[in-house]
Formats: structure tokens, C-alpha cells, sequence
């Protein structure tokens, strides 16, 4: 098993309010945690620092090698609603602070036994030698009207309000969690990441600069492409591969 991360601050902003945490929980066991923060006066970057934070260590405190699939679940879903409320009670203790929030993507990978948890915007991917696909659901205003048949993909990609998310960790007393469990039969790679790469990242980019590649190449060379088409967002990235 392989894992590599990074994160970027982009080429426009001040501040890098992603926060990415990754590492093996034994030789056949990985984690990652991929979060993207909002909120003013530094307020995202502690929003995210927090969840992720709090997301790893729960996970990986109680992970046991013999737990059965719905104990992993409870285990990722009770590790974010546990940042949720954490970075939820923080927002309320000052001012500046009111509203923050953060994305969240979580994989946690048992040899090929892949288990997810996201809210939010920031994106899983599954690449196989068959080809790419987006795990996660985009938690955001664009995505509704899409569904409700309001907008079409296309106009998706320039709509105004493309970056508002309809579901953040933190904002609410509580919070409602995908959860995503497969087991692929072949060899293959996980790829979390924030809006900031996948915005600039279509799936054939991904699929092309990641797949059997060597990761720590694949990672650095997404957020270069990220930031030379722009960079207007922080960019982050973390990939497993079996």
C-alpha cells in the first residue's frame, strides 16, 4: 500500500485554510482526511484544523484490524459529528468566529476494503484500470438545481453561486454525513482532494496524471496544473493506492 499528500496555498490567497492529516494505521491499513475551511479572520483555517484533527485521531485511536464493516462505519460517521460539535461549540465562544465551518472527505482503507465519509464539497475519486469515477456527492447550491433539473451540467461550471455548499462540519448543532463503502476486485487508487484541484481538474486530468503513476509525482504534479490554470483556491491533495 502507498499513500502520499500534500497542500497548497494557491497563487492567490493569503491564507491556506485546508488542512490535510494521512498515514498508515498498519502495514495494510491507511488513513487520510482531506478539510477545507470557511469563515473570516482566520476563522476557516482553525474550523479545519480542528476537524481534521479530531477526525484522525478518532479513527485511528479506536480502529481495531478485527472490527466488522458497520463498527467502521460508526466509527467514521461518530468521528465527524464528534468535529462537528467540537468546531460547532468553538464558533460560539467568539465572535470572529461565528459561522466557520469546513468541508470534510475521510477514506480509511483495509487492505481493498475502502470506507468514506464526506460533507461538503471536497471530493473521493476511485481509479481503477477500468477508468475514474467521483465516490462523494458535491454538497452544494449548483448540484441541487442540477438534480432538480433548474440548470444543466454544463452551466454547473460558471453558474455565480458554483462555490456555495449546502453542508458544512461545525455550522449546525448537527450534521448530515454520507457514508460510502466498496470493495474493488483489482488494483486501484483513492484520490481525496478540495474544490481547489478538482475545479481545475477535470477526470481525465486526474485519471492521467494518477493512475500508476508514482504518487508523490502524481500529487505535485496536480497542484501545478492547479496552479497554473489559476490557483484562485488553496489546493489539496491525498491519494492511496493498493
Amino acid at each position: 500500500m502507498f499513500l502520499s499528500y500534500k497542500t497548497d496555498i494557491g497563487v492567490k490567497r493569503s491564507e491556506n485554510q485546508d488542512r490535510v492529516k494521512a498515514g498508515f494505521l498498519n502495514d495494510h491499513t491507511s488513513l487520510a482526511v482531506v478539510c477545507d475551511g470557511m469563515g473570516g479572520a482566520l476563522s476557516g483555517g482553525v474550523a479545519s484544523e480542528v476537524a481534521v484533527n479530531t477526525i484522525y485521531s478518532r479513527i485511528a485511536d479506536n480502529f481495531r484490524e478485527d472490527a466488522d464493516p458497520n463498527s467502521i462505519r460508526n466509527l467514521m460517521l461518530t468521528a465527524v459529528h464528534a468535529a462537528n460539535t467540537i468546531v460547532y461549540e468553538k464558533s460560539l465562544e467568539d465572535i470572529d468566529k461565528n459561522g466557520m465551518g469546513t468541508t470534510c472527505v475521510a477514506a480509511l482503507v483495509c487492505g481493498r476494503k475502502c470506507y468514506v465519509v464526506s460533507v461538503g464539497d471536497s471530493r473521493a475519486y476511485l481509479l481503477t484500470g477500468e477508468g475514474i469515477e467521483q465516490v462523494t456527492n458535491d454538497h452544494t447550491y449548483v448540484r441541487m438545481l442540477y438534480e432538480q433539473g433548474s440548470i444543466t451540467e454544463e452551466e454547473m461550471k460558471t453558474h455565480h453561486m458554483k462555490n456555495v455548499i449546502t453542508r458544512a462540519v461545525g455550522v449546525e448543532p448537527d450534521v448530515d454525513v454520507d457514508y460510502f463503502e466498496f470493495e474493488p476486485q483489482c488494483s486501484f487508487t483513492l484520490l481525496l482532494c478540495s474544490d481547489g484541484m478538482s475545479g481545475y481538474c477535470d477526470e481525465k486530468i486526474i485519471y492521467d496524471f494518477v493512475f500508476g503513476k508514482n504518487l508523490d509525482k502524481a500529487v505535485s504534479d496536480l497542484i501545478d496544473h492547479s496552479n497554473s490554470q489559476g490557483g484562485k483556491d488553496n489546493i489539496t491533495v491525498a491519494v492511496i493506492a493498493n
